[in-house]
């Protein structure tokens, strides 16, 4: 029997949730305080890996903010991986790299567009009716 996914796929996997734990647990940077682990792209080699991650400001996502977590990530990257490798039990710990996640933004850009086109539809035959 075939194993389902690969090694890197469920390695990616635990990694993802054992960031996200260890984000909301011990990491206590206001800066990084709202961030989500929406996913993580290990390397064939196992040496690298992307976490992609998004953050839920109380205000509207600027780049100003999103640069700042994300940098502020990236020099907490060497204690995000001694906590990976004590809870995930890994003899060699990829080193990690973190990228802004757009594709949330990117939804809701299309969500948005898509809606307005269906209202100015609706208006449209609302329009033709009232016409004829």
């Amino acid at each position: 029997m075939a194993k389902e996914y690969s090694r890197t796929q469920r390695l990616a996997q635990e990694m993802q949730k054992t960031i996200a734990i260890s984000l909301q647990r011990e990491i206590r940077d206001p800066r990084i305080s709202m961030a989500t682990v929406s996913g993580v792209d290990v390397s064939r080699d196992l040496a690298s890996a992307t976490v992609f991650v998004t953050f839920t400001f109380l205000n509207e996502n600027n780049d100003d903010q999103v640069n700042i977590a994300i940098r502020t990530l990236q020099a907490a990257s060497g204690f995000i991986r001694s906590l990976l490798g004590k809870a995930m039990h890994l003899r060699v710990v990829p080193k990690l790299t973190f990228a802004y996640d757009y594709s949330l933004v990117k939804g809701m850009r299309i969500y948005n567009l898509v809606s307005q086109a269906v209202e100015k539809d609706r208006q449209r035959y609302h329009e033709k009716d009232t016409a004829d």
